[in-house]
């Protein structure tokens, strides 16, 4: 599809410069965007209700004389409008109103109003109402349903509607052009509109549109404009794709006795979707164009591994290879366990917390003869040079924004090639949003997890049991295992009733005198986070009062009980990480999830969810049905979730068909999907890079 460049938003009727400013805040900045501006519902007054098939909860149109009009005094003064239309009655009240508005409102005048019927003390109620005086009986009613717009201060509805009435007025004379570049077959086959008399329909549809299919995004006109939506992006990232892969990227060489001498190495066997998932990366490297790939896999499950496979291949090919953690404890594991595997090669940590002596060693090393980088966001800084990068590993993407993994990936482009990419994620991405939010990147799936892992007990525990809990706390510490108490807060909040780490701590010390307690938040200096987690995991801690820092990378074998304060507070994915903390060595591992009243019913599901299962693919699935996608993805990924119309978990077999489309576009019309993705927002482009 192409719009017309002639027509600008300027061109208007009632655009001057204060609401063209207030369209550029609402993210209309352009006649297509009015167009694709689609509405959040729709009003029926196509039609007048009789008062006397009224019932309570209706959203009706009605229209009658005026009976009376009074103001009932009282703390609040309030204006009641008795209307009928001689077969029942209806108060109209409004409780902000002016004095002209009583004047207006003449006994035998006739008024037309729309809202929402309630029950009253002395009848039927509309609170609130939009409503006009009428000269006569018969004045034309609305032609369409009505449609409410998603709005910013200062824009009303009937300015939206006007504006958007015009560009529709201009697309029907062809000052607007609209190309339907999705096959005529295509169209007919799922039996929907073209492009055009989609928008035609959603914007201004008429009496006889179903209200209740339109409000349930059931209509063929709104299934064809998803489908463009879907389209476009699915067209935009397999393009981006495939101009990421024809630049040029250096073929790493897997040598099968090195390969077998680090298997060799490893205390345990790997699982057979280690090895497939290792297989897979290993096929990418030995290519000349860059491996853009997703590595999936629930808490537990041995991405580490696998990524130190990866690193491995580009390490014996003389190459660097840098690894991104979004925390410093995090990014201080992984040097800990990459350090093991790679005992003869240099590696070299870079993290923002470093003095400048020791940051300077840093640069030059990373400049020289540094063979493996590991850090934070450090890594991407303008300052940080490397030697001939060929590997980025990123690990716990969703937490950075994807201009911060661009960059890094950036950093390799010195030498005109594109270093390999490997991203890791231990948040389970279910397959539909996996397939479209990154449709740029091959994704692998580690969906087994090692034979000796226990399953984690899960409890729910109102906080009004905490006796209970502190017995069972003493026992486990008592038996040589160690405790994490999780707090959501660094400091009290009494308008949350969020119990902060600090002051839990200190009532731990007076239950448990005979436990060294330790305590880590993100406000902690690096070097004391680095000595209370390694207190930790050399037991000389028992029970570590922590805030979410620890929610990933933290691996303490020995620690088999979790408690989570006020876990009604957290999402899905972030309970699934925290309880991951356990359960990492042989014991048999429990995680208490201690909640407060009363429960809201998203917490109650959410607990729920969390008692019945550990697997983190079923346990996304439920968080995307919650929350939505862009809370799972991480609240940076802006760019890849830009959607205004398309729900991932409702529209999946809407998906699946656009992707389908998709792929027979580009074999069969290769420059329709060339205009169809030129209009794609350039800032989108770039932020699907990576």
């Amino acid at each position: 599809m192409t719009v017309s460049g002639s027509i600008e938003l300027s061109d208007l009727k009632g655009v001057g410069p204060s609401t063209l400013e207030k369209l550029e805040k609402l993210g209309l900045n352009s006649v297509y965007d009015l167009l694709f501006h689609m509405p959040l519902r729709y009003e029926d007054k196509t039609r007048i209700t009789e008062m006397a098939e009224l019932r309570p909860l209706q959203t009706v149109q009605i229209q009658g004389e005026v009976v009376k009009a009074y103001i009932i005094q009282g703390r609040k003064p309030i204006l009641v409008c008795e209307i009928s239309d001689g077969l029942g009655l209806v108060s109209l009240k409004f409780f902000n109103f002016f004095y002209s508005q009583r004047i207006k409102m003449k006994a035998g005048s006739l008024i037309r109003a729309y809202g929402e019927v309630r029950a009253g003390s002395r009848g039927l109620d509309m609170l609130h109402p939009e409503y006009q005086h009428l000269q006569s009986a018969s004045e034309p009613l609305a032609e369409y349903l009505t449609p409410v717009y998603p709005k910013s201060d200062g824009l009303s509805q009937k300015l939206l509607r006007k504006l958007i009435a015009q560009v529709l007025e201009r697309l029907a004379a062809g000052q607007v052009d609209v190309t339907d570049h999705v096959p005529e077959s295509h169209l007919q086959a799922h039996e929907l509109p073209t492009l055009n008399e989609a928008i035609q329909a959603i914007h201004q549809p008429d009496s006889g549109t179903s209200t209740e299919l339109m409000l349930n995004w059931s209509h063929p006109a709104q299934h064809r404009m998803m489908l463009e939506e879907i389209l476009v992006h699915l067209l935009n990232l397999k393009k981006l794709k495939a101009d990421i892969q024809s630049a040029g990227a250096t073929a790493l060489k897997i040598i099968e006795q090195q390969q077998q001498a680090f298997d060799a190495q490893l205390s345990f066997t790997l699982t057979g979707a280690q090895d497939r998932v290792i297989a897979e990366i290993h096929h990418d490297l030995q290519l000349d164009k860059p491996m853009q790939r997703l590595l999936q896999g629930d808490v537990g499950s041995g991405k580490t591994v696998v990524a130190a496979a990866a690193i491995m291949a580009a390490l014996n090919n003389g190459h660097q290879a840098a690894l991104m953690a979004p925390t410093e404890i995090l990014a201080e594991q992984h040097l800990k366990t990459l350090s093991a595997f790679f005992s003869d090669k240099k590696l070299v940590f870079l993290s923002g917390s470093l003095n400048t002596a020791d940051r300077r060693q840093a640069l030059e090393e990373i400049a020289t003869d540094a063979d493996l980088i590991i850090g934070t966001h450090a890594l991407f800084q303008e300052q940080v040079n490397y030697r001939n990068l060929a590997l980025v590993v990123i690990d716990e993407q969703h937490r950075f924004g994807v201009q911060q993994r661009l960059a890094l990936k950036q950093k390799g482009e010195a030498s005109a090639n594109i270093p390999h990419t490997l991203i890791m994620t231990a948040t389970p991405i279910p397959r539909t949003l996996a397939q479209t939010v990154y449709a740029n990147l091959d994704v692998s799936v580690i969906d087994e997890l090692p034979p000796n892992r226990k399953q984690i007990n899960t409890l729910l525990l109102s906080n009004e049991k905490m006796v209970q809990l502190a017995e069972r706390i003493k026992k486990a510490c008592g038996q040589g295992e160690q405790a994490y108490w999780v707090c959501t807060l660094i400091d009290e909040s009494e308008k949350l009733h969020a119990i902060a780490a600090t002051e839990r701590m200190q009532e731990l010390m007076e239950w448990f005198p005979e436990l060294n307690i330790g305590l880590v938040h993100g406000r902690l200096k690096s070097e004391e986070k680095h000595q209370v987690m390694q207190a930790f995991v050399d037991n000389r801690i028992q029970l570590l009062v922590a805030t979410t820092v620890i929610e990933v990378g933290v691996d303490v074998p020995n620690a088999s009980l979790m408690v989570i304060d006020n876990a009604e507070r957290l999402g899905l994915s972030q309970l699934h990480q925290l309880r991951g903390r356990v359960g990492r060595g042989n014991r048999q591992s429990h995680c208490v999830l201690m909640y407060q009243h009363p429960l809201s019913e998203t917490a109650k599901i959410r607990l729920q969810t969390m008692r019945e299962t550990n697997d983190g693919f079923a346990i996304a699935r439920q968080d995307l049905k919650l929350r939505g996608p862009g809370e799972i993805l991480g609240s940076r990924q802006t760019g890849a979730m830009a959607f205004r119309l398309i729900n991932i978990e409702r529209d999946h077999a809407l998906i699946n068909q656009a992707r389908e489309l998709a792929q027979e576009l580009l074999e069969t019309h290769p420059r329709a999907c060339e205009q169809m993705v030129e209009r794609w927002n350039q800032q989108q482009q770039d932020l699907a890079k990576i």
